[in-house]
């Protein structure tokens, strides 16, 4: 087995199989090892330019779905395509790495490879794309629908107040929304952290009055 058929297997696992021959050839063209990441709560994804003597590196969180899986990855091979050109002359996420992004997620729109509430709320998103995905509550919010069926709850849907679960044993308070997220009180350290509201929590209590 050649290293682009022992890539199509791996990657058949984790994207929608169309997009699998394009994304073989990109990784044997632009020479990056793609590592497949345990769940990270607080990225998707991430893009390393090459050391000496070292392959440019792109991580995907493993439990994502299929789309979002794709999304990422692509969003990532645009940071690299973008470096290769410009290296660190500009912004990480400027109109340079925009158009990249959306230059490399065409062919998957040629291909029809999403459903059409994805199709729709991507179209959306890239006229204008944001460092992550994530930070789109809409495009968040649809591509979420293809998640597997899971015991968490979005926080978005829990009461103000309530103790819930996330990441590594930490234990949070609920609290008010401030613009787009809602601030959360970290119960061990007393910090606040702002959180998407479609994090995936485990409610442990009841809503407590503040």
């Amino acid at each position: 087995m050649t290293q682009i058929e022992r890539n199509k297997s791996i990657l058949a696992r984790y994207i929608p199989e169309p997009a699998v021959p394009l994304i073989s050839e990109w990784i044997y063209a632009y020479d990056f090892k793609l590592k497949i990441k345990k769940g990270r709560s607080s990225k998707y994804g991430d893009y390393r330019p090459p050391l000496p003597h070292t392959n440019h590196h792109i991580s995907v969180n493993r439990d994502l779905n299929p789309y979002a899986f794709l999304v990422t990855l692509v969003h990532e091979i645009a940071h690299l395509a973008n470096w290769q050109k410009h290296r660190d002359k500009n912004k990480p996420h400027g109109e340079e790495w925009k158009q990249e992004f959306r230059k490399h997620m065409q062919p998957f729109f040629n291909l029809q490879i999403f459903p059409e509430d994805i199709h729709t709320a991507l179209t959306r998103y890239l006229q204008n794309p944001a460092a992550s995905s994530c930070s789109d509550i809409h495009l968040l919010r649809v591509l979420k629908k293809y998640d597997k069926p899971s015991s968490s709850v979005f926080l978005e849907d829990i009461p103000d107040g309530t103790i819930f679960l996330f990441g590594r044993g930490r234990h949070f308070r609920k609290g008010q929304k401030i613009r787009k997220r809602f601030c959360c009180l970290e119960l061990d350290t007393h910090r606040k952290y702002l959180f998407n509201p479609l994090s995936e929590v485990h409610p442990v209590a009841e809503a407590l009055p503040f």
